[in-house]
């Protein structure tokens, strides 16, 4: 149904894939959803299963983990391109979603696709 709340939650979803690496302000996502901001949050976690911050961190990592696969060099630069201001905490939050630092998972990435 195209005014159904989820497909509301899908024009949300689609934004924060697209400008992932930009500033997200829920309520910037809230009237783009034509909701409260509380409703907005509650739906887009019934449909992620996530908040729209958890779920935007995850794209920006997914994405990072591509470019270090296709494009392996300096990992602070890849960090600031999917939108983190510091290569600490792009580092840390790497490293908790993917199991190893970005150099580390970059070279392990690249010698498993190679075998």
């Amino acid at each position: 149904m195209a005014d159904s709340r989820l497909s509301h939650i899908g024009r949300a979803i689609h934004w924060i894939r697209e400008h992932y690496a930009e500033l997200l302000r829920s309520e910037d996502l809230a009237r783009l959803a034509t909701m409260s901001v509380s409703s907005f949050h509650r739906h887009f976690r019934a449909v992620t299963a996530m908040s729209p911050l958890q779920y935007q961190k995850q794209i920006r990592l997914q994405q990072a983990r591509v470019r270090l696969m296709q494009e392996p060099g300096d990992m602070a630069a890849i960090g600031y391109s999917v939108g983190y201001d510091s290569p600490s905490q792009f580092s840390r939050e790497y490293s908790r979603l993917f199991g190893a630092p970005p150099g580390r998972d970059s070279v392990l990435l690249r010698t498993s696709s190679i075998l």
